[in-house]
């Protein structure tokens, strides 16, 4: 513990207590997450630390169940864009050849669309439940691990301990898994987090938009949506939200970057 960074170790320290948050919401949450239980945007109180919502919940409650089901589908999407993304970009830097220009043009043309409005198009057409939510959020996510495995195992791909590992016969998925991802972890772990905030971000907007978590369940951007019209009149209930995503982001942020400065998957390889 000494040896981390206070900024690492403060990152460590608020991201562990928003997934506390999370997981322990129906302990923690003094009401019910749906539980009417004063007036409309009552200002802050002992009964209310953070006041009511649109139509008199307690906010707290609804910012801790609103964190537990916006990490919970982050968690997910980001999950499934870096097992998606990794393994192709991998494959991709390791068998080359058309099979690498294929790949690779294909992710070009997914890019170019700007993945909001990808996602927009995606989820007009669809049903929107959180399954659907966190299949095509992780999917559209993978396109950005794909460029970056696949870069970094470009360069991996050409060390000498890998040119020894096929002169030895090993087979495709030996040299991904055992030589390439091991001396890649360090730039995937520290993109990891940046994505888990990206995905926040997003899920966070297209609830904002009303096509991402659907009520009842509650979620930041969504809670941010029900309180928005309290600003007009000083209420600062949509606030809240907007803080426990800085915040997150911020700490996730401190967290990868000393990830990131503390290896380098790229000094010297495995040997």
């Amino acid at each position: 513990m000494r040896r981390i960074p206070l900024a690492a170790l403060l990152g460590l320290l608020i991201t562990g207590l928003f997934f506390a948050a999370a997981i322990l919401a129906p302990v923690i949450a003094p009401y019910g997450p749906s539980e009417i239980v004063g007036d409309v945007w009552e200002p802050a109180s002992a009964e209310h630390l953070l006041g009511t919502d649109n139509i008199g919940r307690d906010l707290l409650t609804r910012l801790i169940y609103g964190g537990r089901t916006t990490i919970f589908v982050a968690t997910l999407a980001t999950a499934i864009s870096f097992v998606t993304g990794t393994f192709l970009g991998l494959t991709a830097a390791t068998v080359g050849g058309w099979v690498d220009q294929v790949m690779s043009r294909c992710v070009d043309v997914l890019m170019a669309i700007p993945p909001l409005i990808f996602a927009l198009v995606i989820l007009s057409v669809m049903p929107v439940t959180m399954p659907v939510l966190i299949i095509v959020i992780g999917l559209l996510e993978a396109t950005r691990v794909y460029r970056l495995s696949r870069s970094v195992a470009v360069d991996i791909a050409v060390m000498d301990y890998v040119e020894a590992a096929r002169l030895r016969g090993e087979g495709r998925m030996w040299i991904v898994f055992r030589e390439i991802l091991p001396n890649a972890l360090s730039p995937l772990v520290a993109e990891m987090g940046l994505r888990f905030i990206f995905i926040v971000l997003f899920v966070s907007t297209l609830s904002f938009l009303g096509l991402g978590v659907q009520p009842p369940a509650a979620d930041w951007g969504g809670i941010v949506k029900e309180n928005k019209d309290g600003i007009v009149y000083g209420i600062g209930a949509a606030l809240w939200p907007a803080v426990a995503i800085a915040a997150l982001a911020i700490s996730v942020n401190l967290i990868a970057d000393w990830v990131l400065s503390r290896t380098s998957s790229l000094k010297g390889g495995r040997g």
